[in-house]
């Protein structure tokens, strides 16, 4: 998807769909958004962007220590959302803006993102418009996912729904925008660099992360986002409960007393502003 049909997404059934799990994502993440979080180490008297807020947690997150915090997403509704959680504190706003294009002040000393950043159609022209937003020193912050084979917490769902699938649909490329657009380091470290970032260093977060206390909560997210909750809306009645079937069954295997548990694996990537 381009960045006018990432608008049109964000803004249609997944953006409604992710607040009505917001929760859930928030407590899925946690583990994984938490490294984020501290590696951005926001400050009282500091500036940061928060580029792909979503319903605007990261964002209250980086404002506890006193940081003035700007949440940007392109979801209307996460925004309306983030913006339903705002204390009425004045160092956090919200705005609806595509964080590609959308205009900074050189006054951030951070811009950082949880999974906000790998849907950019040019992304080496979104990360300068970042960088426009940063002090000359300033730093950039960001999780991404590694490749979807080290993420059985999202594979398992789209291994089980690859036989309902539509033949010889077209398949994304490895770079194009989407959730692992970012998986490849060296595809990664080349477009910071041209997008005008130094001192770039990435390490991995692998985390167990929890999916739900039983098969109902899974399959409540399941059925509004990822893999299933898409091909949802293409099949007959008949044929969905076919899928949602065979996504219950896959993760029944991994149901334990404690809930259901999976591998998650995100890169934690940092960089400075080249000046």
């Amino acid at each position: 998807m381009g960045n006018k049909e990432q608008g049109e997404f964000w803004n249609g059934r997944m953006g409604s769909a992710w607040v009505s799990v917001e929760d859930y994502i928030d407590r899925m993440l946690e583990p994984i958004s938490s490294e984020g979080i501290r590696l951005a180490a926001a400050k009282a008297g500091e500036r940061v962007l928060d580029i792909g807020c979503g319903c605007g947690t990261t964002s209250l997150q980086l404002a506890a220590d006193g940081a003035a915090v700007w949440g940007v997403d392109i979801s209307e509704n996460m925004i309306a959302r983030a913006n339903e959680k705002d204390p009425g504190s004045a160092a956090v706003r919200f705005s609806v803006a595509d964080a590609a294009v959308q205009k900074y002040t050189p006054d951030h000393d951070c811009a950082f993102s949880r999974f906000g950043i790998m849907f950019f159609d040019d992304p080496v022209v979104a990360f300068q418009n970042i960088r426009s937003g940063l002090k000359s020193d300033g730093r950039l912050v960001f999780l991404c996912w590694q490749a979807p084979a080290n993420n059985p917490w999202i594979a398992i769902a789209g291994q089980a729904v690859q036989p309902f699938m539509t033949e010889g649909a077209p398949q994304p490329g490895p770079t194009d925008p989407g959730p692992f657009a970012f998986a490849d380091l060296d595809y990664t470290r080349k477009i910071l660099v041209e997008g005008g970032f130094t001192d770039i260093n990435i390490d991995p977060v692998e985390r167990e992360i929890a999916l739900g206390s039983d098969l109902d909560e899974l399959m409540e997210f399941q059925s509004r986002v990822g893999p299933l909750s898409g091909l949802l809306d293409t099949l007959d009645e008949n044929t969905a409960q076919k899928a949602r079937q065979a996504v219950m069954d896959a993760f029944s295997q991994h149901l334990s007393d404690d809930g259901i548990v999976a591998s998650a694996a995100a890169w934690l990537v940092s960089a400075r502003n080249s000046g």
